[in-house]
């Protein structure tokens, strides 16, 4: 089976490593000493996809082999188990996640009961597992092979992080190990490849960004060139050359601002710019074609380049419920017609995606051209997307507008060995989603 490619965090030096590798198989347990459960975390660490011996007259080895190969081509940190009605039924998925002991995304179809699914906040948003995991279900309607790839079809543009490197899994079990030999030492190493992760992603990121919001800066740009204004016409006047030099410096600011950006947060302060600017030519245009000036509203909600909205209408994104949001006469009309609006798309590694389903970079960018209107209303423009869900959670709304959150400590990423330190309280959600008994409590498969 392919060994996919992922660095691991707090190895220690390769040459300690080797030392200890006598230690490491004393201490290594027995994918046999706790019955099934430890045989699916066993299997998992390699294969990222279990079925029960007991499964297998409803889920083939072969459907199971056909997974597999889905989730490594998608790299990502996705974990499927198929079990029988006798896993218990409230563990089962904490129980797991805490033998694999690798942040990702975790998908239980149990027996009769159907399918839940959950993830650790370093590979996904919170609540993202569960929304996905029940709509699958109910989609295929007991149907398990259908639902498992649904589920991984939907999950893996969504999941944060890599594949993991089955092959060095076992080196967490002497963590404790070198952590006591090398002491404060190892601590520090342990962060300071965290740190430099974190960095190289914010990196790419931004270069993900940069190319977006300069899309943005020059269709800003554009609109001033076709405004075709002078400041020293005779039909000008001072409220109209006030607006203009708004808009103008507006359009600098954006320019600098990007030029100085060092990490994706920085690209909210452009975005504010642009917002501000095309805010200020509104105003500039209702002025010289003598219009009442326009209302102070949100950028339109399908694309901010569209400029400021004129109305709210009711409108859902595609999966998920309608809202009201914000958006130009244009596309106000297209959604009267029953035609799709012209949604920003931007360039992912799964191919165009809309802005608020391109990952959660694009929160500060989304979040700059909607700071001047209450922090509350973009994330219920947003609800059921990728940065809805995001900005759901709990740590968002505690601490400065866009800011990355990666749940406890902010310590792991999808993919990353964790051994049982990750928050369990991530896993909490709804119940099983395919009805009939839930069976006993055992794990002895």
């Amino acid at each position: 089976m392919r060994t996919l490619a992922r660095r691991t965090r707090g190895t220690g030096p390769l040459a300690l490593v080797a030392a200890l590798l006598g230690l490491m198989l004393l201490l290594a347990p027995s994918a046999s000493a706790a019955g099934g459960l430890s045989d699916a975390a066993a299997t998992l660490k390699k294969g990222q996809v279990y079925v029960a011996p007991t499964m297998l007259d409803r889920f083939s080895q072969a459907q199971a082999d056909a997974l597999t190969k889905k989730i490594e081509k998608a790299d990502k940190p996705i974990f499927i188990a198929v079990v029988p009605d006798a896993a218990n039924k409230d563990t089962v998925l904490t129980d797991l996640r805490t033998l694999v002991g690798i942040d990702g995304v975790y998908g239980v179809w149990r027996g009769n009961s159907g399918f839940l699914a959950r993830a650790d906040r370093g590979a996904m948003g919170v609540g993202v597992a569960d929304r996905i995991g029940g709509a699958v279900s109910r989609a295929d309607k007991g149907d398990i092979n259908a639902t498992l790839n649904d589920f991984v079809d939907q999950a893996a543009p969504q999941t944060k992080g890599t594949g993991v490197n089955h092959s060095t899994s076992i080196a967490w079990v002497i963590i404790p190990v070198v952590l006591v030999a090398l002491a404060g030492a190892g601590v520090f190493f342990l962060f300071r490849r965290a740190k430099k992760r974190k960095e190289e992603q914010a990196r790419a990121e931004l270069e993900q960004l940069r190319r977006v919001v300069d899309e943005d800066i020059t269709a800003f740009g554009t609109e001033l060139e076709r405004l075709d204004f002078s400041p020293g016409a005779s039909d000008a006047d001072d409220a109209q050359r006030t607006d203009y030099s708004r808009a103008l410096d507006s359009y600098e600011t954006s320019k600098r601002l990007m030029n100085e950006a060092k990490k994706p947060d920085d690209v909210k302060q452009v975005t504010e710019a642009i917002e501000d600017g095309r805010f200020a030519l509104a105003t500039l245009a209702a002025r010289r074609e003598k219009r009442p000036l326009p209302e102070r509203r949100p950028p339109c909600f399908m694309d901010p380049r569209h400029g400021p909205s004129v109305k709210d209408v009711d409108w859902a994104p595609a999966g998920g419920a309608a809202r009201s949001v914000p958006v130009c006469q244009a596309d106000a009309d297209r959604v009267a017609a029953g035609l799709d609006p012209a949604v920003r798309t931007v360039d992912t590694e799964y191919g165009p995606q809309p802005y608020w389903n391109a990952g959660p970079a694009y929160a500060p960018y989304a979040g700059g051209y909607y700071s001047s209107f209450g922090g509350g209303l973009l994330p219920g423009l947003l609800v059921g997307t990728v940065l809805g869900s995001m900005m759901s959670e709990p740590a968002y709304a505690a601490a400065p507008m866009m800011e990355s959150h990666h749940g406890y400590q902010d310590q792991y990423d999808g993919g990353d060995y964790t051994g049982a330190d990750f928050n369990a309280a991530d896993f909490s959600g709804s119940d099983w989603s395919g009805g009939g008994d839930f069976g006993g409590g055992g794990d002895d498969w």
